[in-house]
């Protein structure tokens, strides 16, 4: 089933027919429904969370089992699984109802002030980092690989890079590429959220109140949480956000290159000013490959 068909008719008949307590509570669409996932509001305290396509099915037992081990040790609220749902009325994957988080989606625009956002950021990520991650997954396709070795994406970043080479500086994205590559993590492994952008993170008067969507989560390297860093913060916020997490130069040199990637990607797939619209960034695709190489050759200086 494609997403498109994933209707507020069919998450009413689901609900209705293997929840039937909830039965009479409204369903209606998100402002921001996600990517792997189509969400909806179910009544006023309750969201609904259906994977988009089979590779995303293998987030619902995982958000299951390890959300409600995490939540307790956070200090943010996450979402909370209070169902599971089965396949049914013609949907053919698992499914998800989770207690709802109130706010919206951040942007540059909603976030009052971008330095203690980037402090409420780090230090969320800095618990996280903290847990215990005996038994986590790994990285894997359940995650697509985030917080495992950013060369997993060699291949596609280059032909990328060749492919943009008529609108981007390729030479100096093949050098921060290289640079990320031989940024080798030795470090312990620790939970990831794993896709750390302004889409799920979310905001109330100008405050970061809540993290949400937590499918790319894995035990790995953390790397790939810093994307943020380059798509939504600027100036001393990302100073900010990298001195509260006392981030080193290797990790921060990884995480350059996941946002480089991301970019990248993002400029293939939906073009360069999509990103902003559909993830919240600050700028576009095209500016975040710039501003990740202009944070590379200040290193270098």
């Amino acid at each position: 089933m494609e997403k498109a068909a994933i209707t507020r008719d069919l998450v009413s008949d689901l609900v209705r027919t293997q929840f039937p307590q909830w039965a009479h509570l409204a369903v209606r669409p998100v402002e921001l429904d996600g990517w792997d996932n189509t969400t909806f509001r179910l009544g006023d305290s309750m969201s609904v969370r259906l994977p988009s396509a089979d590779v995303y099915s293998a987030q619902v037992e995982k958000e299951q089992r390890w959300l409600p081990v995490l939540a307790p040790r956070l200090p943010l609220p996450v979402p909370t699984p209070v169902a599971k749902g089965l396949p049914g009325c013609g949907f053919p994957r698992p499914w998800s109802v989770y207690a709802w988080l109130d706010g919206v989606h951040a942007t540059a625009e909603r976030v009052g002030d971008l330095e203690r956002f980037a402090v409420d950021l780090a230090d969320f990520l800095t618990a996280l980092y903290a847990i215990d991650p005996a038994g986590g997954p790994p990285p894997g396709q359940h995650n697509f690989l985030r917080g495992g070795p950013v060369d997993v994406y060699d291949d596609e970043t280059r032909a990328a890079i060749v492919a943009l080479s008529d609108e981007i500086d390729a030479e100096a994205a093949a050098e921060v590429w290289e640079a990320a590559l031989e940024a080798t993590w030795h470090g312990p492994p620790v939970w990831v959220h794993g896709d750390v952008a302004a889409s799920n993170l979310i905001v109330a008067d100008g405050r970061l109140v809540g993290v949400a969507d937590f499918g790319c989560s894995a035990v790995g390297d953390p790397a790939c949480d810093v994307v943020i860093a380059w798509t939504l913060l600027v100036g001393e916020s990302r100073t900010v956000f990298r001195g509260r997490l006392a981030l080193d130069d290797a990790t921060w040199a990884r995480g350059r290159g996941w946002a480089l990637w991301k970019a990248l990607i993002t400029h293939q797939q939906h073009g360069a000013e999509a990103a902003a619209r559909r993830f919240g960034w600050r700028v576009s695709a095209r500016e975040v490959v710039e501003d990740v190489i202009a944070d590379h050759w200040a290193a270098r200086a």
